[in-house]
């Protein structure tokens, strides 16, 4: 079911929070280059528990393991590292979920939290570890008309500008957590969705990553 949001909740949800405030980032290295993250400070829980897990290693060796090319890369499985072709993968994670922090857009670039869809997760909590990066579609103004009268919600000019520019992926604004962007390397993405995968959108080569906080 569809939930509209009232005007002044859609000013805070999408408003550039953020302004003036220092940022902590993170850096992911693959074999294709390494794209820079910058962490929201507007997603505290999901940025803190990201910086906690990168600072422990819990990511290195871990795999993309789910890639969909003109959609996203996710990866953050602690199951996937080392697992042999045809091994199941994306229910593994540190054993707790996250609170929903939704709100920001889903524009070519975003960092977001995975979760479990359906009825079992009413309140749209976040896997404690696996994430994706976006890489998207170019959408027109027609789309983007469309999926905020369908979401109640309404995109910003400079959203609006990069959702056409660059693309995103807008059908996901306010069903899952966005808590970061590329802010460097963004060719990476584009690399990694380029990957043939198997029937499961897996890569048929394998795509491990080494997660670092930097300042």
């Amino acid at each position: 079911m569809i939930r509209l949001f009232s005007a002044l909740a859609l000013i805070v949800l999408f408003a550039a929070c953020d302004t003036g405030e220092k940022f902590t980032y993170a850096e992911v290295e693959t074999e294709f280059g390494v794209m820079k993250l910058k962490l929201y400070n507007s997603t505290p829980k999901h940025r803190d528990n990201f910086i906690k897990l990168a600072q422990e290693g819990y990511y290195d060796g871990l795999l993309f393991h789910r890639v969909i090319s003109g959609f996203m890369a996710q990866g953050g499985d602690p199951n996937s590292k080392g697992a042999p072709m045809g091994t199941p993968l994306g229910a593994g994670g540190p054993g707790y979920l996250i609170d929903a922090e939704m709100g920001r857009p889903h524009i070519k670039g975003a960092l977001a939290a995975a979760r479990t869809g359906g009825g079992g997760n009413p309140e749209k909590k976040s896997s404690g570890s696996q994430f994706y990066v976006v890489q998207g579609k170019i959408q027109t103004d027609a789309q983007l008309n469309q999926f905020e009268q369908q979401k109640g919600i309404k995109y910003n000019e400079e959203q609006r500008r990069l959702y056409k520019e660059i693309g995103g992926a807008p059908f996901l604004d306010m069903d899952y957590s966005v808590f970061g962007e590329v802010v460097e390397g963004l060719e990476v993405i584009d690399k990694i969705c380029a990957e043939m995968t198997d029937s499961g959108s897996r890569p048929m080569n394998d795509i491990p990553m080494k997660v670092r906080i930097v300042e």
